[in-house]
């Protein structure tokens, strides 16, 4: 493996072919889950009753949600570019083995949930290491970049990646949907395997040292950073205020205004397609200016325009509306994740990763139940309000810690 050095001439990150092998891996790996998703709740669809299969999608919140930041540790003390083709190698075994098991006999829903158990302990490692990643595949000045460019390949695999799994689904059954996803995750290894990577600069860390130390060690760097600190709470506080009414609001919304599937289709549309131009603006600018206020105030204005949406009446303007949120909040997610990759000494990074995303991931999720209920007691509007208000407190707490206010993003060469 051959490290990157300082002497090496600097490149924009969609120039780098470094770059460009881990974004291909990269999507690869997530066009490769969401055929696998699709695949996993089709079939169990198909095996059980609609609560059983939803059961069965559940499943996988519980080991990644206990073992998220145990997965940090392990990506810092081993390196990430290790755990991340570990983890795919894992995914395509196991993928694989559904689809040809598919062919000769009719899965259980036990099964079913043993690979859903399999993929949600496997995503506890994979998400801190492709997370700890960047850092060690591109000059910090690019790092703003290639998180625009992740974000587009997510975007990609959401809107792609489905109907991908839809039209393997109609072609050869769910065998083929699972093939073709196992396929995609074998796609992304020899990629991964190319990848040249950048030493540690204080060298790499020590592995005589007990698993819990390293993590309580992760937990004071993170403490103790004037941003990264402040960073997580805000992080902690928008998404406890905006999953609730996206994944769950919008579908009791379009049921009481009678938009129907079709009309949460738009509006998901829309929030996509918003997101996915802050994504390309970011790739294409490198870097925004006042990184850290910019965060703050596109949080709080996308809070305001996501209230909105319980009090629009037709859906055109829902979209519109739903347009206006995914720019705002995907520009404040991507300066987010910015901010949190070039702030962050890379030793620590799986850590503080991991920690990211056990809140959206294992934190937030939880608030979908208590947004049913509450429509249920006070209705949309005030449940929506509530919401935005929670992520306004979080943009108006960034634009209230002075370090993390006025956090710049490395001048591009």
């Amino acid at each position: 493996m051959t490290a990157l050095t300082d002497a090496a001439p600097a490149r924009p990150a969609h120039r780098d072919p470094n770059v460009l092998r881990w974004l291909g891996g990269y999507s690869a790996s997530a066009f490769g889950d969401s055929v696998y998703y699709l695949a996993l709740s089709w079939t169990a669809v198909r095996s059980g009753t609609p609560a059983e299969a939803g059961l069965v999608m559940a499943v996988s919140a519980v080991p990644r949600a206990l073992l998220m930041l145990g997965g940090g540790v392990i990506a810092d003390r081993f390196g990430p570019r290790r755990v991340v083709i570990a983890s795919d190698t894992v995914r395509c075994l196991v993928v694989l083995g559904v689809a040809g098991l598919l062919l000769v006999s009719s899965p259980t829903l036990w099964a079913l949930a043993a690979v859903a158990l399999v993929f949600g302990a496997v995503d506890a490692l994979f998400m801190p290491a492709v997370g700890a990643l960047p850092p060690r595949i591109a000059a910090r000045d690019q790092l703003a970049r290639v998180q625009g460019m992740r974000g587009l390949a997510q975007r990609a695999a959401l809107v792609l990646g489905a109907p991908l799994g839809g039209l393997a689904v109609a072609l050869g059954g769910p065998a083929a949907a699972f093939g073709v996803a196992g396929l995609l995750f074998a796609a992304s290894l020899p990629l991964l395997l190319a990848l040249r990577l950048a030493p540690l600069p204080g060298g790499e860390p020590a592995r005589d040292r007990t698993a819990l130390r390293d993590l309580a060690d992760g937990f004071r760097y993170l403490r103790g950073h004037r941003v990264l600190g402040p960073l997580v709470l805000v992080v902690a506080l928008s998404d406890l205020g905006f999953v609730g009414p996206l994944n769950v609001g919008l579908a009791l919304l379009a049921d009481e205004r009678g938009w129907g599937a079709s009309g949460i289709g738009w509006v998901l549309a829309g929030f996509g397609a918003g997101a996915g131009a802050a994504s390309l603006l970011l790739t294409v600018r490198g870097r925004i200016p006042r990184a850290g206020a910019v965060m703050g105030a596109t949080i709080a204005l996308g809070s305001l325009s996501l209230g909105a949406l319980a009090f629009v009446p037709g859906l055109p303007a829902a979209v519109a509306l739903a347009l206006t949120v995914g720019l705002l909040a995907g520009l404040s997610g991507a300066l987010c994740s910015a901010l949190l990759q070039t702030e962050c000494d890379p030793a620590y990074l799986g850590r503080v990763t991991a920690v990211t995303s056990f809140v959206s991931l294992g934190l937030a999720p939880l608030s979908y139940p208590l947004t049913g209920a509450a429509v249920g007691l006070w209705g949309l509007g005030p449940v929506f309000v509530v919401s935005a208000a929670l992520c306004t407190l979080g943009g108006a707490y960034a634009l209230s810690v002075r370090a993390l206010r006025r956090a710049e993003l490395p001048v591009t060469a």
